[in-house]
């Protein structure tokens, strides 16, 4: 090999060192880069508990009382997001949230990602951002262990969740779960559901939320009678066929205990809901009997979704209800012995929180009902 081409031994050290400091200069930066991609996922951890918790507490418990606050609300959302990012911590520290990284708002289709957040307060609020920041101003950068040789010796970073309940359905669907609906096979009419919420019908029995009991007194929330009751149709009395026409006792004592199923709803083509015009037209049956009372005890002090009609036409198995929207109920007490004047089925209004729910543009078309919180982005 001729002499300048041979190597030298300065140069092999030269070019070892190199190497060397290459290898490390890799090395720092894979474990400074693990650090980050470790402090992002506990970060995006607590963002997202954080606004799934908070969420939660926009099903307002005060609002079947007539006294629903959307500021303070919206102030137990907030304590609620704190709590929660606290308490999944951020690289061993409980991370503290701003009053600026807890936004409250309004979605109007929470199923839409892209869908913009309203704040004004026009709406009563569905949804909960929440941000969680590592920076010098809040809860600190998140520091590095090796880029300090390139000068760089800490990062800002920040993870944001947006969590969203539904607030507003015109129907129901088979959930994905497979799991039945809670629809009462019974209608109230728009008249009696109105007067309710504004403030008319008795407050003679009340609910027990820690013991899930129903006792004798006030609770704050009016009370009327589902049924027995006047529906404008001659022989009937506001019982209405979910699923096949000429529901017999045994459907409607399987869908009171049990609810509404995947077969039952095949009848409706899959789904019932309001059509483009607001109106979801139900069969009428003739009216109930006492072989179902135990079905409607049994179920006492749980929440159901009853459908609201507006009118009725034609007598009796011809009857035909003119379903406006879906209500959250819950049933009080029940006699259906004796006299047409001694039954009832006594209810009042209950927020239900359930799986199925299909999306409505018409905040109108249901009340008290709530899907399960859900991620949203």
């Amino acid at each position: 090999m001729p002499r300048f081409l041979r190597p030298r031994k300065g140069n092999i050290l030269v070019l070892s060192a190199f190497m060397m400091i290459m290898v490390m200069g890799l090395l720092a930066f894979s474990i400074d880069l693990g650090y980050l991609y470790v402090s992002r996922d506990q970060m995006q951890r607590s963002a997202d508990a954080a606004a799934i918790a908070a969420c939660w507490d926009l099903v307002d418990s005060g609002a079947p009382a007539g006294y629903a606050n959307t500021a303070t609300t919206a102030t137990k959302a907030r304590v609620t997001a704190a709590t929660y990012a606290s308490m999944n911590k951020v690289l061993n520290n409980a991370p503290t949230l701003s009053e600026n990284d807890v936004t409250v708002g309004y979605l109007a289709n929470p199923s839409d990602p892209s869908a913009a957040m309203v704040t004004s307060g026009a709406f009563t609020p569905n949804a909960v951002n929440v941000r969680v920041q590592r920076s010098s101003a809040q809860n600190g950068s998140v520091p590095l262990f090796f880029g300090r040789v390139f000068g760089l010796s800490d990062l800002n970073m920040q993870t944001d969740a947006t969590a969203a309940i539904l607030t507003s359905v015109k129907g129901f669907t088979t959930p994905s779960t497979g799991n039945n609906l809670d629809i009462l096979p019974f209608a109230l009419d728009e008249e009696t559901w109105g007067n309710l919420l504004a403030g008319g019908g008795t407050d003679q029995w009340s609910y027990d939320t820690e013991t899930a009991q129903v006792l004798g007194g006030s609770d704050g929330i009016r009370e009327c009678n589902l049924y027995p009751q006047g529906t404008g149709s001659p022989g009937n009395r506001g019982t209405v066929d979910i699923g096949g026409q000429d529901n017999s006792t045994r459907d409607i004592a399987r869908q009171i205990v049990s609810g509404v199923n995947s077969a039952d709803l095949a009848h409706h083509g899959g789904s019932i809901q309001l059509n483009s015009a607001g109106v979801l037209y139900l069969n009428g049956d003739t009216g109930i009997s006492a072989g179902v009372m135990d079905e409607l005890v049994s179920i006492v002090g749980k929440p159901r979704i009853v459908p609201v009609f507006r009118s009725v036409t034609n007598p009796g198995n011809n009857a035909t209800y003119s379903i406006v929207k879906f209500c959250g109920i819950r049933i009080v007490d029940v006699n259906l012995r004796g006299s047409i004047s001694s039954k009832r089925v006594i209810i009042q209004p209950a927020n239900i929180v359930t799986r199925g729910g299909i999306y409505s543009e018409i905040p109108s078309s249901s009340t008290f009902i709530y899907s399960p919180v859900w991620l949203v982005r």
